[in-house]
């Protein structure tokens, strides 16, 4: 996933822009970069690494106009190390161009034929970005041949890709010389809102605590199949351009993804979180009784709403058991010196207090790969835990997913093709409770009955856009951002959350 966020003024935007890259840094760790639009000209900065590292004074200096977009990069397709791909990408023609996105198109190596064949385009990186960025500009050049640019010819060219785009995409666009342009998948798998500020900034972003961070009011979001189009003097313009367009957000935004603090499609995500506390604790009574656990701890951080939960229903004690070092930073391969991979004790620092003799129920947000788990499970042994029950706020992970979320291939998944008592062997606790889909999707639709549903193909296999089979998820696979054997795992499994 990445965080995106778009911006049009009557003042200087470089600093807003960077405060909502600050607020969305948890959405993508990999890369960030900023456009600004001066008149007719676009000023960019974007590199490899955190944005308070990316972006220094003169960076910032150099960033001048009161329109603009950013993006914080998280790879799920192409090469995670190419500085090339960090976003946004950039186009000449028509206009002028700059484009950041949030998601993963499924059908990004037929587009990419098109563009070559068809269009007459050319895409210089393995980015699906770039393809997205260059169908637009197509579907632009074709709406406004012979014509000004206006509303009507910008959503003209949207609906034309809605028909050529499948996947999941949030994007946030800038035409120069005209405005800023914001559109959402038909299934609205990947957030988008948009608000405003008391002297008539608008702002559009991937979660709504990049507004309310930024001195902004959240309006609404912006709706699946839907396109936004603000021009330079700050007017929003909007239309719905994809035929039978329904909500059906990611649910894993809820799960993990997202930060607590932000609502997303009218969801708090804190009570989200609070909900599936709540049904696991169901589980976890028809599994272990509540008079067999001493303390429930939280693994951090995006658990403890969970926990808490949990812990209040079933009356027991609720500790924090673990400390995050959040200052870990790359390891350096020096000369003679063989690949050492950082290891979750590097990360993690147990309170062996809480759980010497103890019977201790661990609860994690979800358990994509095992391995973590596994090693979580052994420190809490070694600090004198008696017995180490595990309890997952999310289903069993048994599918890939190809929506924008890096998680491995089904081989990988410690949940795919194995029963719950086998997972438990691997990663070695006394039980292991997993929450149950259907609870986990009635516990968070219920707090928007008008949800049309959720994608949670990572739990169920279904993939909302229907247009996803084993040859899809194969080539997609082999698209996955590639880790050079020397560099940490930046994968979501090794990737500390810190949106709490």
């Amino acid at each position: 996933m990445c965080g995106i966020v778009g911006v049009v003024s009557n003042a200087p935007v470089n600093q807003l822009l960077y405060d909502a890259l600050l607020l969305l840094q948890h959405r993508g760790q990999d890369a960030a970069g900023i456009v600004t639009l001066l008149e007719r000209k676009f000023f960019m900065h974007k590199a490899k690494g955190m944005v308070r590292d990316v972006f220094r004074t003169r960076n910032m200096r150099a960033l001048p106009g009161s329109v603009g977009l950013g993006q914080v990069r998280y790879p799920t397709a192409g090469n995670a190390y190419s500085e090339e791909e960090a976003q946004p990408f950039y186009v000449n023609a028509p206009f002028g161009i700059v484009l950041v996105h949030n998601g993963n198109l499924t059908n990004a190596h037929a587009l990419r034929s098109e563009l070559f064949s068809t269009d007459h385009r050319h895409t210089n990186t393995e980015s699906d970005s770039e393809v997205l960025l260059n169908v637009l500009a197509h579907e632009i050049e074709r709406s406004s041949r012979g014509v000004p640019l206006h509303p009507a010819e910008v959503f003209a060219a949207v609906k034309n890709v809605y028909k050529r785009l499948r996947g999941s995409y949030a994007v946030v666009s800038l035409i120069a010389g005209h405005g800023l342009l914001a559109f959402r998948d038909p299934y609205g798998i990947r957030p988008l809102c948009m608000g405003r500020s008391a002297d008539g900034t608008v702002m559009v972003a991937s979660e709504s605590v990049a507004l309310e961070g930024s001195g902004h009011v959240f309006e609404r979001n912006i709706e699946p199949g839907e396109a936004v189009f603000i021009d330079l003097e700050g007017n929003v313009h909007s239309m719905q351009c994809a035929e039978g367009a329904t909500l059906n957000p990611c649910i894993f935004e809820f799960v993990y993804l997202a930060r607590p603090d932000s609502v997303l499609d009218g969801i708090s995500v804190y009570q989200a979180r609070l909900n599936l506390g709540e049904t696991l604790a169901k589980r976890v009574v028809s599994t272990v009784p509540p008079n067999q656990i001493d303390v429930i701890i939280p693994i951090p951080e995006s658990s403890r709403p969970s926990a808490t939960q949990l812990a209040h229903l079933l009356g027991v004690p609720y500790r924090e058991g673990f400390v995050k070092n959040r200052y870990v930073g790359r390891t350096f391969i020096m000369p003679g010196q063989g690949v050492r991979k950082k290891s979750v004790r590097q990360k993690l620092n147990v309170i062996a207090s809480e759980f010497k003799g103890r019977n201790v129920l661990l609860v994690d947000d979800s358990i994509v790969r095992g391995t973590t788990s596994r090693e979580i499970v052994q420190m809490a042994r070694d600090a004198g835990a008696r017995k180490v029950y595990l309890a997952s706020a999310a289903p069993p992970v048994r599918y890939p997913n190809v929506y924008g979320i890096d998680m491995p291939t089904k081989d990988e998944l410690v949940a795919h093709d194995r029963t719950v008592e086998q997972i438990r062997e691997l990663i070695g606790c006394d039980a292991l409770i997993y929450q149950d889909v259907d609870a986990m999707k009635r516990a968070i639709g219920s707090l928007n009955p008008k949800l049309d549903g959720f994608d949670a193909s990572c739990f169920d296999g279904v993939y909302v856009t229907g247009d996803i089979d084993t040859e899809a998820i194969s080539r997609m696979n082999g698209n996955r951002p590639r880790v050079e054997e020397t560099e940490e795992d930046s994968s979501r499994l090794a990737l500390p959350n810190h949106s709490e």
